[in-house]
């Protein structure tokens, strides 16, 4: 399967985003997933990790008003999913499975970071499978920040604008990833903002990842995946380290997920029952600063 990576050229002109990059091969063939790695700056808890892990078609760009207020507690690790952003991305969409986008984040995070005591923040598919690896890994995890994503593992309902939104995937003939973002946030996008959202992708074919990872998630018991989210569901529901949920308030597609997830987690109810007013999907994008602080103080409250 032909596997390409994106020109580092592409990504010359990304605003606020010039944090330097890794890559590291998390696949028998050599795939290579990208992250970015910031020192903690300042004086807080110096043991915090945090990693930040995006859904789709974003990469770690998304995260960038975040982390200046993170890194003033600790380490800020950001990876780009395989498909996404400076990671390799194959051309074929039948190369990406659920097994593969899992496999690769356990080699990245485990096999070569080593990560521990890990304060998670993900969202959309980043926290399909943030969930679903700090289910698996509990003791490599020390909180959860779930935002506007859930556990999917067949038996769940989509929303309609889910539906919506897979359907125009689906049959678009060009895919327009700067019109998915900004159909997706509050916030009026500049061009240079919109811009670095298309820049991962020089070709209809590199978008084969964002084609695909709707079609990916679990849909049926049966489907590919399913028991990995069922085994973490069960772990996540005898949860007893910090969990905040943490959703915006106009957010249609996983807006029904965010119930739901707060019963499943046993301490996300002794977080504050907050909502980020004035969001859509992407959240970080509407709010990313008041979001940093909010974390900022549930690692305060829970440490």
């Amino acid at each position: 399967m032909t596997l390409i990576s994106t020109p580092e050229d592409r990504f010359e002109d990304v605003p606020n985003y010039d944090y330097p990059h890794e890559k590291v091969p998390v696949t028998d063939d050599g795939a290579e997933m990208a992250y970015v790695d910031v020192e903690q700056r300042g004086s807080g808890h110096a043991d915090e990790t945090f990693l930040l892990m995006h859904g789709e078609p974003t990469w770690g760009f998304l995260y960038r008003k975040m982390i200046p207020e993170l890194s003033e507690y600790g380490r800020v690790i950001v990876p780009d999913m395989l498909g996404l952003g400076r990671s390799d991305k194959y051309t074929d969409q039948d190369a990406y499975s659920f097994d593969l986008h899992y496999n690769s984040f356990e080699t990245l995070l485990f096999d070569e970071l080593d990560l521990e005591d890990v304060t998670l923040v993900c969202q959309d598919w980043g926290g399909i499978l943030g969930l679903a690896l700090a289910g698996h890994n509990p003791d490599r995890f020390a909180r959860i920040v779930a935002m506007n994503t859930g556990v999917p593992d067949g038996t769940q309902e989509m929303s309609d604008a889910w539906h919506e939104f897979a359907d125009f995937v689906e049959n678009v003939e060009e895919l327009p990833i700067d019109m998915l973002i900004e159909n997706a946030t509050l916030t009026d996008l500049d061009d240079e903002v919109l811009a670095a959202y298309e820049a991962p992708f020089p070709t209809e074919e590199s978008k084969a990842c964002a084609r695909v990872l709707p079609f990916l998630i679990p849909h049926s018991p049966d489907d590919e995946g399913a028991d990995t989210m069922q085994a973490a569901k069960e772990r996540l529901s005898e949860w007893q380290k910090p969990a905040f949920v943490l959703f915006s308030d106009s957010d249609p597609i996983t807006k029904n997920a965010r119930d739901p997830l707060r019963e499943l987690i046993p301490t996300a109810k002794d977080q504050p029952d907050t909502w980020i007013e004035g969001a859509m999907h992407f959240l970080q994008e509407d709010k990313g600063e008041e979001i940093g602080k909010e974390i900022a103080a549930f690692v305060e409250r829970t440490s």
